[in-house]
């Protein structure tokens, strides 16, 4: 087995450094981008109308602890922020909604969740 030489006087402090610079880059956020992504998405606003295809939309209204989801056909739903902390994501029992940007995914029961925008 062949030892490796240290390269002088110089090795130690060069290596200390580089293990002290790698523990201290552990601390950093390393996701920037979501990050970015995060603080560029616009705060929701009170009310919504969002595109669900097939000529269904909903409109979502913001009643800061709970959301109102207004359906096409008039039916309403008032969903609370799950959990109570969030501003994005909302539900009741088998029922939820989730708000990312202009992008919004409601789950109702039994029937196919729905991707509707903005």
């Amino acid at each position: 087995m062949i030892i490796p030489r240290v390269a002088g006087r110089h090795s130690i402090p060069v290596i200390s450094a580089l293990l002290l610079l790698g523990s201290v880059s552990a601390c950093v956020p390393q996701d920037t981008q979501a990050t970015a992504a995060i603080a560029a998405d616009p705060a929701q606003p009170s009310m919504a109308s969002y595109d669900c295809g097939d000529g269904a939309r909903i409109t979502v209204e913001n009643l800061g602890p709970a959301v109102r989801v207004i359906d096409t056909d008039g039916s309403s739903l008032e969903l609370p922020a799950a959990p109570a902390s969030q501003n994005s994501r909302f539900g009741a029992g088998a029922d939820a909604i989730v708000i990312e940007g202009r992008e919004a995914l409601l789950m109702r029961g039994k029937h196919t969740p729905l991707t509707c925008t903005r």
